[in-house]
């Protein structure tokens, strides 16, 4: 395909992932002011992202299935349906409890998108050039990421309400819909017999779902050491193992072990759930932040996010036109990690009474992070499997870091709550006040006397530095996965040619192929540009020796 039918066959797919995003991004402004609408608490507020986090987790492995089986175009326009359904049902919300249930189909929904709109890329670009388009693909994020607290901001200070944060994806939906019946064509590869391994993603939803409601309780419904806590993490630690159980004997798992395995993978897995962690988790409160602690409208606090934005578009950007141009993708990944580590530990020094314009600065360095890092740690997978495989290998990697992300909202939520309510008692106490669950369980702060209400403010402002210094401490695994990743030059060729394969699907195995190097990773592409190594007899003889 040439560059100009390569953005044609993008246009669609990037509005429709822009769609997922930008519903994302309105409802992190407007979150506070739903809760408060719908007399929610803190948990609620967690609750309300954790949910679509966790369905997107669930069903983004199934969607990477069904892309190496089905026709990819007609899965990525019933991913669309499902989340517009879940759109509707959620502008339409009368409590927390319908709310949470639309979020659920909402997740479902962005779960495809993400799956299926870089197994596509994959599918049509060489990872070597992969980059160039992994970089607007970052710009539609970072598009989506700065224009949509905005406009969640001035829709919910606006006489529309902040229903129409949902409802205003049904015409942007539409139009993606539109874009890609007209401009995506790709083929389909169907296989003569289809099985999903229904068992594997019931039990690992399922195992996931009782962890999340475990971390999501306990330092307020129970303590963290108590017989609550023993027994929903061996449950749920139980249920992980039997879906290993379970994948290693079906013949099509969800979650293929076998790409797993490959160091490149876990490495990258193991950074994906660090990443998801820091970013969902920390940054989930950081409209939070500016709205309770600081007193900033939905509209100001959406604002004050950009600069994070920018980091991303010039990080994301950036790094795909030099891997496109030089062919090195690794040290990107290491700069990222070790930015966002930085970032982290800069915003764990934030109160409420920090300058805004150095929390702008501290955010920006956590953008550039996050930009080097995201869609190259996709990249670094995507280059050692086959477009068989492609839609598989993405979605582990998308997978994970949402995994990581619901269990960082989950987490550090519960860190937060836990923090202002002891900061609250403290204070309080020492002005000779009461019980300080009044102040804190609803995010409605216009309800309390303003003596209160400050003491709310800077509880959550002085609080929110304990989020980000945990996120740090997470991130640091991030810096130590990416350096032990295999240094793999990335491949000029979509697929990847037989002798790869088969070296690969030995390593994987633990042994290499005839004629590698003991411990490589499969590492036959060679440097790019040039022939391929199995384009010459003399590679070919060693496949069949």
């Amino acid at each position: 395909m040439t560059h100009r039918e390569i953005l044609e066959a993008l246009t669609g797919l990037l509005a429709a992932l822009f769609t997922a995003l930008i519903s994302v991004t309105i409802v992190s402004t407007a979150l506070p002011t739903i809760i408060a609408d719908l007399h929610g608490s803190q948990t609620a507020y967690a609750w309300v992202i954790t949910t679509a986090l966790l369905t997107n987790a669930a069903s983004t492995p199934i969607w990477g299935k069904l892309a190496d089986i089905f026709n990819k175009k007609l899965l990525v326009q019933l991913a669309i349906i499902i989340f517009v359904a879940g759109s509707v049902l959620a502008g339409l919300s009368t409590n927390v409890a319908m709310i949470l249930s639309a979020r659920a189909i909402q997740g479902v929904g962005m779960g495809g998108l993400t799956a299926l709109v870089v197994a596509i890329i994959g599918t049509i670009v060489s990872p070597r050039q992969r980059g160039r388009y992994s970089g607007y693909l970052g710009a539609v994020m970072a598009v989506a990421m700065s224009g949509g607290p905005i406009l969640g901001g001035l829709i919910v200070d606006s006489p529309l309400g902040w229903r129409w944060c949902f409802l205003i994806s049904i015409p942007l939906a539409v139009i993606a819909s539109i874009m890609l019946q007209a401009k995506l064509r790709i083929p389909t590869r169907r296989k003569e017999q289809v099985s999903i391994d229904w068992l594997g993603a019931v039990l690992m939803t399922t195992g996931v779902s009782v962890l999340l409601i475990w971390v999501s309780f306990a330092g307020d419904s129970y303590p963290w050491i108590s017989a609550q806590t023993a027994g929903l993490v061996t449950l749920g630690v139980a249920l992980l193992a039997l879906t290993v159980w379970v994948e290693s004997r079906v013949s099509d798992p969800v979650i293929p072990l076998t790409i797993i395995r490959q160091r490149t993978t876990a490495l990258a897995i193991v950074a994906s759930i660090s990443v998801g962690i820091g970013l969902f988790g920390a940054t989930t409160f950081l409209t939070l932040y500016f709205q309770t602690s600081r007193g900033y409208s939905p509209t100001a606090a959406g604002m004050l996010t950009i600069p994070m934005v920018a980091g991303m578009l010039i990080g994301s950007v950036g790094s795909g036109r030099l891997i496109t141009r030089f062919g090195r993708w690794k040290p990107f990944l290491i700069a990222g990690s070790t930015l966002l580590t930085l970032g982290f530990f800069l915003l764990s020094t934030i109160d409420h009474t920090t300058d805004v314009r150095v929390v702008g600065a501290m955010i920006t360095v956590v953008g550039l992070g996050t930009g080097l890092l995201m869609q190259n740690l996709v990249l670094a997978v995507q280059n050692t499997v086959g477009v068989a495989q492609i839609g598989a290998a993405s979605s582990m990697v998308a997978f994970f870091r949402t995994f990581g992300g619901a269990i960082g909202v989950s987490v550090l939520g519960s860190v937060l709550a836990t923090r202002v309510a002891s900061l609250m008692s403290a204070a309080l106490g020492s002005a000779g006040g009461g019980d300080s669950s009044s102040g804190t369980s609803d995010l409605n702060l216009d309800t309390l006397p303003e003596p209160v209400r400050e003491l709310v403010r800077a509880a959550y402002g002085d609080a929110t530095g304990r989020v980000f210094l945990i996120a740090a401490f997470v991130s640091v695994i991030t810096i130590v996965a990416v350096s032990l990743i295999p240094n793999r030059p990335l491949r000029t060729t979509i697929d990847m040619s037989q002798a790869e394969t088969a070296g690969t699907e030995k390593v994987t195995n633990g042994s290499p192929a005839v004629g590698e190097r003991p411990g490589a990773e499969a590492d036959t592409t060679g440097s790019a540009p040039g022939p391929r190594a199995s384009e010459t007899p003399a590679d070919q003889r060693v496949v069949r020796s």
